[in-house]
């Protein structure tokens, strides 16, 4: 049976957006601020306690490592020069819009990678050591309403309702001074933003928050930008973010890991992947929807540091990238499923060699692990996928979705279990009849 979606509506704006879908018999609930239906939401657990600080070893030598724009493309494809850098996308300072004052907003969707970007070799430009490989989803869309403020001597960071604090209104504060610096701009900007995806769970709340704010910012503050631009913009917010610019499946390159400076920035960016004739979904169990004791930014430094799993990893994984864009090329979602799982596995076995370790898996995380290979010796195409946290993301055919939804509810009831498709590409919507452009 094919999944259905129920549209919604997304906050602060009349942009009809795509929405969940249940996927569980049982009454639903209503997140905050969002008309979006959720299958019977799962009490979360406790917070466990803060792993010691580690040391830092050097990172691994980038002369080293294979640049990941060298990996072979697939056949057919005209294969980049290694050495190139693309032509940086117009960034000419421009005249606010007009409408600045009275608000620009824009809506973004998480990204779920298959090919993990885990690591970064420069930390202030956020570029990552491996090129990455993500699906777009249509579900917890985050929508973001950028306002220019004259008046003001300092950003306001609004963050579902609640006055932003602390490293959340950092972060945001220092990618408005990016776009301000590029605008050639003083003017302060309220930001209000609302998120539908458990923040700090794993499922990649900063892609779809990043991306929505670099596209309201961007217009708000007059930047001329094409979407390879933007993509180049919202990595500098969060690296997954240059990912959510687009919709479906997008790659994103780590950029020849010798370049500095713009040539290093030019060079790293998302752009879209083409898949042939492919009609996935992704089953997400949601194990655990509260803030993880390990940051992302911290568990990348400490494994990139320490792990003895992580350069054999990286270079494992520019050979899934060129296996995945063959695979996509010729419309073998079992041959998706496979690479995503593997590559996912091979990144939480880097975490787990770190010193001191980090685990994100769960004992109801491996029991859905269990599941799913169960699964696949009862003949469905089902493989798992896991981000930074320890909830799992099932690859499979639309067609199997509901089965294989309910054989993980079954299996965790306690789970929250939803199913998403290939989501939008980020966008701006219109202030006057809520269409998105």
């Amino acid at each position: 049976m094919r999944c259905e979606h129920t549209p919604t509506t997304a906050p602060g704006s009349a942009q009809t957006v795509p929405g969940l879908t249940q996927t569980v018999p049982g009454p639903a609930s209503t997140v905050p601020g969002t008309a979006e239906t959720l299958p019977d939401p799962v009490d979360t657990a406790p917070g466990r306690a803060g792993a010691a600080p580690h040391p830092a070893p050097s990172v691994p030598d980038p002369a080293q490592t294979a640049r990941a724009d060298a990996s072979p493309r697939p056949a057919g494809t005209t294969p980049r020069p290694a050495t190139a850098v693309p032509r940086p996308a117009r960034t000419v300072p421009a005249p606010p819009r007009a409408d600045a004052s009275a608000g620009v907003t824009a809506v973004a969707h998480p990204n779920i990678a298959l090919v993990k970007y885990w690591g970064k070799r420069d930390e202030g430009l956020i570029l990552p050591w491996t090129d990455s490989l993500s699906m777009t989803l249509d579900v917890f869309p985050t929508t973001t309403r950028v306002r220019l403020d004259a008046a003001a001597g300092h950003d306001e960071v609004t963050l579902d309702g609640q006055p932003a604090t602390g490293e959340a209104a950092r972060r945001v504060t220092a990618f408005l001074e990016l776009v301000r610096e590029r605008a050639g701009s003083t003017r302060r900007a309220v930001v209000d933003s609302r998120n539908t995806v458990p923040t700090g769970a794993g499922l990649a709340s900063s892609a779809s928050g990043f991306a929505a704010l670099a596209v309201a910012a961007a217009a708000a503050y007059g930047l001329e930008l094409d979407a390879t631009g933007l993509s180049r913009l919202a990595r500098r917010g969060s690296g997954s973010a240059s990912r959510s610019v687009f919709g479906g499946f997008a790659v994103w390159h780590a950029g020849p890991s010798g370049a500095t400076g713009a040539a290093a920035d030019a060079g790293s960016y998302a752009e879209p992947v083409p898949a042939a004739g492919l009609d996935p979904a992704l089953v997400v169990a949601v194990l655990d929807a509260g803030p993880k004791t390990v940051s992302s930014r911290e568990a990348m430094r400490r494994t990139v540091d320490t792990s003895p799993l992580y350069r054999p990893w990286a270079d494992s994984s520019r050979a899934d990238l060129a296996d995945m864009r063959a695979a996509l090329e010729r419309g073998d979602l079992e041959a998706v499923g496979e690479i995503a799982e593997r590559n996912a596995l091979g990144m939480h076995a880097t975490m787990l060699a770190a010193r001191p370790a980090v685990r994100y898996l769960s004992p109801a995380t491996v029991t859905v692990l269990d599941r799913v290979l169960q699964l696949r010796r009862e003949g469905i195409a089902a493989h798992a996928t896991m981000d930074a946290g320890p909830n799992v993301k099932v690859l499979c055919r639309r067609t199997d979705a509901r089965r294989v939804a309910a054989a993980l509810a079954e299996t965790v009831p306690s789970a929250r279990v939803l199913v998403a498709g290939p989501g939008p590409a980020a966008r701006l919507l219109d202030e006057t009849d809520g269409a998105a452009r």
